[in-house]
């Protein structure tokens, strides 16, 4: 399965994120349980973060990111590419 980056800034202050982020991390929780192998995590110096997960295809990875409480609560733009592995 393709693996995808989505490359996240913030947008809102700090108490506006931290509301939303108990139901980000149940949601990629969601994400690996079904098999997705997410992960995600923010940047230690700088605002932002990533999430690193696979799917079938761009437009499945679309949909999945536009379920991520964070871009549905206008927490968060970001950008979004299919990472092609080399070496592991």
């Amino acid at each position: 399965m393709p693996t995808f980056v989505k490359i996240e800034e913030g947008t809102v202050d700090k108490p506006t994120f931290d509301q939303y982020v108990p139901a980000h991390k149940a949601y990629v929780q969601d994400l690996i349980a079904k098999g997705h192998k997410a992960k995600t995590g923010y940047w230690a110096e700088l605002g932002g973060g990533m999430m690193v997960f696979e799917a079938e295809s761009m437009a499945e990875a679309q949909a999945i990111v536009a379920l991520d409480p964070l871009v549905k609560n206008g927490c968060v733009k970001y950008q979004l590419h299919e990472w092609r592995i080399v070496m592991e």
